[in-house]
Parts: structure tokens; sequence; C-alpha cells
């Protein structure tokens, strides 16, 4: 391995960082009413969901477009992946636990 003289300067294209995506402004807080059961509800940019009846409006109803994946803050770094799941029907679990002898045995 050769060792790069003191001052020298990598290649162009590795200084360069990579473009990180504009932040997505903060979602803005709505409310409105339930259209199925009339309950009022809150929601996220005009997005709803009732925990009362179930009833959730389209996505594209929104006030806002949503992000594309590469525009998530939480999104794995390139190149790492969820773990794979073991091949195979899961583990049984053991039977009940024996009971406790009565009090005063």
């Amino acid at each position: 391995m050769t060792r790069r003289p003191q001052g020298a300067q990598p290649p162009a294209e590795t200084r360069a960082a990579p473009s990180a995506p504009e932040p997505l402004p903060a979602p803005e807080l709505t409310e409105a009413e339930c259209r199925r059961c009339g309950t009022y509800i809150a929601g996220l940019d005009g997005r709803y969901a009732c925990g009362v009846c179930g009833w959730v409006n389209d996505h594209s109803e929104g006030h806002r477009r949503l992000p594309r994946a590469d525009e998530d803050p939480d999104r794995p770094a390139h190149g790492r992946r969820r773990p794979r799941l073991l091949p195979g029907p899961l583990p049984e679990l053991p039977g009940p636990l024996p009971e406790p002898p009565p009090p005063g045995a």
C-alpha cells in the first residue's frame, strides 16, 4: 500500500458529499368530523382515521404530497435491509405452567 503525500487531496468524486434531499416541512395537525359517525378526529395534513368506527379517508385527499421513500428520515441507510425471517414454522410455545399449590399446603 502506498501512502498519500501530506496535503494531497483525494479525487473530486470521492470528496463530494452525496446531495441530501431537501427536508420536508413538518406536518400540520388538522381536525375534522368523521364522515361516517361524526366523531371529532385529528390527523396530519388532512389525512384522517377514526378510532371509533374505523373510517379512513383516501391518502390523495391530504393537503400536501406524501414523501417518497428516499425522503423518509427513518429509512434505513442505503445497503441495509431488514433482517430475513427464518424459514419454517414458528417454534411451539411450552404448555401451560403447573398450578401452584394452595396456600397452607
